[in-house]
């Protein structure tokens, strides 16, 4: 215990002290706030290594497959409301009823969306949030952000975050005692999902953070736009730039 609480104390001085850093020239122009990225990345590392990765790992090898499937589907079949939403908001119409139909047929049918019929009957299942509605309004992303304990962000998404947060059904659940519950358990199966993919770029990556921060923007993108990102400046070849005006 003793250890854990130097380590968590020693990265939160860090990001203390990132923060009160100047920032410099780095060369990637959409991540200016490096230094302190840098830190609350070694801060949610230390977090998860201490906590959430050895309580991930012992759900994925003490519960039988089967009951992980119905604990993810159960939360998945919440977030479709809200994605509903994301999707009306967006202009979407079909696509947001779409998420409520889903809904109802998997909260009678499953029950309580424990199985997804819906996908079997074929109704797609989408992925939306406020942090993608806000860029297909136009809203800039502005600066990449690791925010703590929640980890790739950007200033447009983490303001989106908030929203997903303090709109989640999870916050209505009474009494506070099965609301931390409820949260603690959906924390850990997204976390036990991700065991494979944390231990491949453990693997892979010779800069974790580099890596990670590139594949988070251009997911992002790819999601704001469904798929279909129009090409950045800085993607086109020369003569197809646009020349400064002499």
């Amino acid at each position: 215990m003793a250890t854990l609480t130097r380590r968590l104390a020693t990265a939160a001085a860090a990001v203390v002290l990132a923060g009160c850093a100047t920032t410099g020239e780095y060369a990637d122009p959409r991540d200016p706030l490096e230094p302190m990225n840098r830190a609350v990345y070694r801060f949610n590392e230390a977090v998860d290594e201490a906590v959430l990765k050895p309580v991930a790992t012992a759900y994925r090898d003490v519960v039988p497959a089967p009951a992980r499937g119905y604990v993810r589907n159960f939360f998945s079949n919440i977030e479709d409301l809200l994605i509903g939403v994301n999707n009306l908001l967006q202009g979407k119409v079909g696509e947001g009823l779409q998420d409520w139909f889903r809904v109802a047929v998997n909260t009678v049918m499953g029950p309580f969306g424990i199985n997804d019929w819906a996908s079997e009957m074929g109704i797609e299942k989408h992925n939306e949030d406020f942090g993608q509605t806000f860029g297909r309004w136009g809203i800039g992303q502005g600066p990449y952000l690791v925010l703590p304990f929640l980890g790739s962000s950007t200033v447009r998404d983490g303001a989106g975050t908030a929203l997903d947060l303090a709109l989640h059904p999870i916050g209505e659940v009474d009494p506070r005692s099965a609301r931390y519950g409820m949260t603690a358990l959906r924390v850990t199966s997204l976390r036990a999902d991700l065991l494979d993919a944390s231990r491949i770029l453990e693997e892979a990556a010779l800069d974790k953070y580099v890596f990670q921060r590139d594949a988070y923007l251009q997911r992002r993108r790819s999601l704001v736009y469904d798929g279909r990102p129009p090409r950045e400046a800085y993607d086109l070849p020369p003569e197809d730039e646009e020349k400064p005006a002499r």
